[in-house]
């Protein structure tokens, strides 16, 4: 079987010449959090103050946005990072946003999202809600989906660095790894596995991934 990665060492693959463009592409784990977990704390108080959201509705729309996020990593995993361009600058482009990770799975520094990237993309999703749950119900969703993004880049750290112990830790743990080291066309689920079993890319097999953790 091919090696499905060029290093599996904790080391990086320089993007750019520019080292003003290198540094946005070197992220710490605990930058999500910093950046994003006072976003969930504002929009959960501005849930709490807002008379028309009950707290049966705050819970209820909380755990809703925290399953979208799962929905919405599946699918930004499976048909965006993974797509396959044919042009040059297509996969220019690719390489940038997911291919490196994939050629250097265990660089600790490229595990989380950047703040160039997912703050855009939180601006998009944020607008995205407001028109699709409209100004009062916006909050507790828009902050289960933050949350379920922190969860999963934290996770996402986790899988590559930090021993997982336990039952679910061990299982989220070697979904991932198996994705990068045994078939990258599978298991594309990161914070957790249901839509890689509700799509059918789950690991039929789950065999040990053929290299050495």
């Amino acid at each position: 079987m091919s090696k499905l990665y060029v290093s599996n060492k904790d080391e990086s693959a320089r993007l750019f010449k520019s080292d003003f463009m290198e540094i946005f592409t070197h992220v710490h784990w605990s930058v999500p959090i910093i950046l994003y977990l006072p976003v969930v704390v504002y929009f959960l108080v501005r849930s709490v103050q807002n008379p028309l959201v009950t707290a049966t509705n705050l819970v209820a729309l909380f755990f809703f946005g925290i399953f979208l996020w799962t929905l919405t990593e599946y699918l930004l995993h499976r048909f965006l990072f993974h797509y396959e361009p044919t042009s040059a600058l297509g996969k220019r482009i690719h390489f940038l946003t997911h291919g490196v990770h994939h050629d250097y799975p265990n660089d600790s520094k490229r595990l989380v999202m950047p703040p160039v990237v997912s703050v855009p993309l939180a601006f998009l999703f944020y607008f995205f809600f407001l028109v699709l749950f409209g100004g009062n119900y916006l909050s507790p969703v828009f902050a289960g989906f933050i949350l379920g993004y922190i969860l999963y880049d934290e996770i996402h750290y986790a899988t590559h660095h930090a021993p997982m112990k336990g039952t679910v830790g061990q299982f989220l743990k070697h979904h991932h790894i198996r994705h990068h080291y045994k078939d990258p066309r599978r298991l594309f689920g990161v914070s957790n596995p249901l839509w890689d079993y509700v799509f059918g890319t789950n690991d039929p097999e789950r065999g040990k991934v053929p290299v050495e953790e």
